[in-house]
């Protein structure tokens, strides 16, 4: 079986791959970045997760003529109004391109300025709770009627100094009390087995065994 990816973050590949690796009855589930196929990124104009999720996935399985799955996911803070929300990529503004820079550099270099703009943000806010959200979202064609639709939530707050150097994103701001950790500080396999891409990601797993009959 097998799922072309609207994405082209390495990591966040690595973790589906994880996540999703294995089906029951012990069918292999085959993930591949939309990049690897030549697919180019989709818009993202909405406001919600959702649909941007959706959008993402349509595009993506009508360009590789099958089966496609997108994640949304960002980082919501309820002292802000919910933002980052879905400009958590890019919410300090769009780092300026730089000639011969690789893919991950750059995205290290967004990740800083982003981090840097909430914590800006949120300078004298006693209340600094939020939460990780991901959507996956995953169609079987471009024109499918019943998109699957798995939202995963993990509560924390943000720190006033990052820690740690694991994970992307403002994984080294999320603090997690019920980890006594940051995102940032924890390795892969503690990550993805709490994480709100591990929640969301087990629900999809029972979608594609439920409604896709991907067993």
């Amino acid at each position: 079986m097998r799922l072309v990816l609207a994405s082209n973050n390495a990591k966040k590949l690595a973790e589906l791959r994880a996540l999703l690796g294995g089906l029951p009855g012990g069918l292999s589930l085959d993930i591949v970045a939309q990049g690897e196929l030549g697919i180019a990124e989709a818009n993202e104009p909405h406001h919600t997760f959702v649909e941007n999720a959706l959008v993402k996935a349509r595009h993506a399985a009508r360009a590789a003529g099958g089966a496609a799955l997108a994640d949304d996911s960002g980082l919501c803070v309820g002292a802000l109004g919910g933002a980052p929300g879905v400009i958590s990529a890019h919410y300090g503004g769009e780092v300026a391109v730089i000639a011969g820079e690789e893919r991950e550099a750059r995205r290290r270099r967004q990740d800083a300025r982003n981090n840097a703009a909430l914590l800006a943000a949120l300078q004298g806010q006693a209340d600094r709770r939020g939460h990780f959200i991901s959507t996956l979202v995953a169609v079987r064609h471009a024109d499918d009627p019943e998109p699957l639709v798995a939202v995963g939530r993990w509560p924390g707050e943000v720190l006033a100094a990052p820690r740690g150097d694991q994970g992307f994103g403002y994984d080294p701001l999320m603090f997690i009390p019920a980890l006594n950790a940051t995102v940032a500080e924890l390795d892969a396999a503690t990550k993805n087995a709490h994480s709100h891409r591990a929640r969301s990601a087990a629900l999809l797993r029972q979608m594609l065994q439920d409604v896709w009959h991907w067993v």
